[in-house]
């Protein structure tokens, strides 16, 4: 199968030629040998631009020039030389490894707020909330993960009850969707049912929007979390005890 210019061009840009170097570069391929001026005029660039994009391109040992009559006249190196360059900066990123590991792995602030995207997001959320092994305080939450996802759901709640998590659960379903065995229910009156869903775990609070393509984000923040929990606390003292479904 050919390979097209555009596809040339577009492969030279990701070795690290610019869009102008580019452009010089195959015009010199084509021409074999030209002045600076037939270049612009070949390459649509204006002079100055053109001689700065043969300078980076020389320096690259990308191409070379050779004096005719007092004048400048550049031509492309073989292309076997891109690889050379390829391999050169190759070894130039391997001198500059050791550091940049040490620099990666070196202790760091903590983020304390990660948003997720989609259903595979959610489930690292609940995921999370498995990982944690905590007491998990939720509103908001009508049995949208069941509906959703009834698999994982399952496997949610018989992990809570393998490990004795206790859930509080506030709805503003009269029946809301089995949680697990060792969740406890409340019904609270809300004038509409709302799709956010909110988990109170340890230091972190997990916000869950359950919309047609679910987003979710984690707050691990301690004060924050005891602001949160204090403000259910008040609900579930307002909410009545209910059965599960």
């Amino acid at each position: 199968m050919a390979i097209s210019i555009d596809e040339i061009k577009s492969t030279l840009k990701k070795m690290g030629l610019s869009d102008n170097e580019t452009k010089i570069y195959f015009t010199l391929l084509e021409l074999g040998s030209s002045k600076a001026g037939r270049l612009s005029k070949e390459s649509r660039i204006n002079r100055t631009t053109t001689y700065d994009a043969l300078k980076r391109l020389l320096e690259k040992g990308l191409i070379n020039y050779v004096i005719k009559e007092n004048r400048k006249w550049f031509e492309a190196a073989p292309p076997e030389r891109l690889k050379e360059y390829l391999k050169e900066k190759e070894e130039e990123l391997e001198k500059i490894m050791p550091m940049l590991k040490k620099i990666h792995s070196s202790p760091k602030e903590k983020h304390n707020v990660t948003l997720y995207y989609g259903y595979k997001g959610v489930k690292t959320v609940f995921m999370n909330i498995i990982r944690e092994g905590k007491d998990n305080d939720v509103f908001g939450d009508e049995g949208q993960l069941s509906k959703k996802r009834p698999a994982f759901a399952k496997y949610f709640a018989n992990w809570q009850d393998k490990n004795k998590i206790r859930t509080r659960l506030l709805s503003g379903l009269k029946t809301p969707e089995a949680y697990s065995k060792g969740t406890t229910y409340r019904y609270l009156p809300l004038p509409t049912l709302s799709p956010v869903a909110t988990n109170i775990y340890g230091n972190k609070i997990a916000i869950i929007i359950w919309t047609d393509t679910p987003e979710a984000i984690i707050i691990e923040n301690k004060a924050a979390a005891e602001s949160y929990r204090n403000y259910f606390e008040f609900l579930w003292k307002s909410a009545k005890p209910i059965k599960k479904s």
